[in-house]
């Protein structure tokens, strides 16, 4: 439960030490001096959005401290561990507002996103709030409602993971079978280019082979001519020869005895040049000697590099490119066989989490037809002794009309309400005046709120629009529930506040230039003056003050 409050320049508050106990503690004070404002600093911490308006004038920032005995909140305990946060005594949630608007966060002083305080504000407290009367006109919040009161959070949370995932899955394989008949066709026509490469099965660097082989076969005629040329020039002809004119250059030279210098480099170098061309001749003669010009060679020659020049200009390509082509081509292929795996992986978990998805939301729906009609009769009974005698009260479960998995479940949840006998049931939204709504919301906060496992309820003037006898009853409800765990009940109404367990009463304290609003624990006489205060306006009376003392004198031997 919440065991302090510290709030330093925040509003109209320069500081702010408030210590809390169990039980209901109803907090008053004047109209305008600021009874929510502790609240506000409260959500706050809680991970309320903040603004820079909030500081207090002439302070550089805004500080608020809300620490909580977390010894009966298992799961807060359990959420802090998880992360690390844990720490010995109490915990101490902290948010610092500065003037620009900059807010930062802390758990245990350990700097945090505002998201972590909401989350961890969720298990600590509830807030119930005025406001509450306008949210409770939307089925959500009556969703939302009957499953807090039947503890199915997690089990429609169970659900809606179940709806998002079946939801994604068919997304998915829409996506995949919107495709299939393009992808059909394309897969028909990678085949078939497929095939074509793979009978034509190109070597490496076979086309370059193929390509020399041809061009050698090509100019077979002209090729053996110009060796027998050659070889003729170089050692054959009888008119004189390459061969004859060296052997006669040295041994023109060779007849001159003590060569030396250039002389000798001269002949050396014919030498060399006599070697060089009777092993050219050589080559020459075993060339045209092993030459084949085989015409059956070159048709084949012929057919082959015809086939691939051919198959390169369908596919707009360079020849020396099919090898790459028929890789990429593969690739594709493998890649829409992937996606008809896939596919059919994707139906067999659609069907998986439709089957899930059912199995959850028929549990669901089950336990939603059992908590409706305890809701419905615990809210009728709270309606009654509200003020509304022979007011009815239904939670309407209608099927959806959608049979695919809806992240809400299997049905819409509303409240019907008639709120005067003989009036049919019909939608809370269309039947409730200001002052019945306001009833048939307290009621609704109360039934719901005892079974809420959260150990602090904060009700910010949820008696608005509610007097007479049935403000009494309303105390009543608030001290019951106070007496499960803790209440905080910021009221009006002196028949509220005289049920309370303890009594905070919030006033203004005005400096010579400056106003400060500040909290008073008030004792046994203070709390019956204020109470006095509250039943008859700001000069207290011997018949105010008498019915006051009345009053929590009742509640006491109550």
């Amino acid at each position: 439960m919440l065991v302090h409050l510290s709030i330093h320049n925040y509003a109209i508050v320069e500081h702010l030490d408030l210590e809390l106990r169990a039980g209901m503690s109803a907090i008053s004070g004047e109209t305008g001096a600021g009874k929510s404002i502790m609240l506000d600093a409260l959500g706050l911490c809680l991970g309320d959005r903040a603004e820079a308006g909030v500081v207090r004038p002439g302070a550089d920032k805004a500080d608020l401290l809300a620490s909580f005995d977390l010894s009966e909140i298992p799961e807060a305990r359990a959420w802090l561990a998880e992360r690390d946060l844990d720490s010995d005594g109490p915990c101490i949630l902290r948010r610092v507002i500065t003037a620009e608007g900059r807010s930062r966060g802390y758990i245990n002083g350990t700097p945090c996103p505002q998201s972590d305080l909401k989350a961890l504000g969720e298990l600590l407290i509830d807030i119930h709030s005025q406001h509450e009367h306008q949210s409770l006109l939307k089925t959500d919040t009556h969703r939302r409602l009957l499953d807090e009161y039947a503890g199915n959070q997690e089990l429609a949370r169970q659900v809606q993971l179940a709806a998002q995932r079946w939801k994604l899955t068919r997304q998915e394989l829409e996506r995949l079978t919107n495709a299939s008949d393009e992808q059909r066709a394309r897969h028909q026509l990678l085949s078939y280019q497929l095939e074509e490469l793979e009978n034509l099965a190109l070597g490496e660097s076979e086309l370059e082979q193929l390509e020399q082989e041809h061009k050698a076969l090509s100019n077979a005629e002209a090729l053996l001519s110009a060796c027998r040329q050659v070889v003729e020039l170089c050692s054959e002809s009888d008119a004189g020869n390459v061969l004859s004119a060296l052997t006669a250059c040295l041994n023109r030279l060779g007849g001159f005895a003590d060569q030396n210098g250039a002389l000798a480099e001269a002949s050396n170098l014919l030498a060399s040049a006599q070697i060089q061309v009777e092993e050219a001749v050589g080559e020459l003669n075993r060339f045209t000697d092993h030459f084949d010009a085989d015409p059956q060679r070159q048709q084949y020659l012929d057919e082959r590099l015809d086939t691939i020049y051919t198959l390169a200009r369908k596919h707009r390509i360079q020849p020396g490119e099919l090898i790459g082509l028929q890789q990429r081509l593969f690739e594709e292929l493998e890649s829409l066989n992937a996606d008809d795996q896939a596919s059919e992986r994707l139906t067999e978990e659609l069907e998986a989490y439709t089957r899930h998805y059912r199995d959850r939301a028929d549990e669901l729906s089950s336990r939603r037809q059992r908590a409706a009609e305890r809701l419905a009769k615990a809210v009728e009974r709270e309606m009654q002794a509200l003020g509304m005698p022979g007011g009815r009260f239904s939670v309407q479960l209608q099927p959806t009309s959608s049979d695919d998995p809806q992240v809400n479940g299997l049905e819409n949840v509303e409240f019907l309400v008639s709120a005067n006998p003989g009036q049919p049931l019909r939608p809370l939204a269309k039947v409730a005046s200001g002052g019945e709504l306001s009833r048939i919301s307290l009621a609704i906060q109360v039934i719901t709120a005892q079974t809420s496992r959260v150990p602090t309820l904060v009700f910010d003037e949820v008696d608005v629009g509610i007097g007479g006898p049935t403000a009494e009853v309303v105390g009543q409800l608030l001290r019951r529930l106070g007496e499960r765990g803790q209440v905080l009940c910021v009221t009006h109404l002196p028949q509220v506040a005289a049920q309370g367990h303890q009594h905070l009463f919030v006033h203004k304290r005005r400096g010579k230039n400056v106003t400060s609003t500040t909290v008073s624990q008030l004792d046994d006489n203070g709390r019956v003056e204020e109470i006095a205060r509250m039943l008859g306006g700001v000069d207290l009376t011997e018949e105010s003050l008498a019915h006051a003392r009345r009053m929590v004198a009742n509640v006491q031997s109550a």
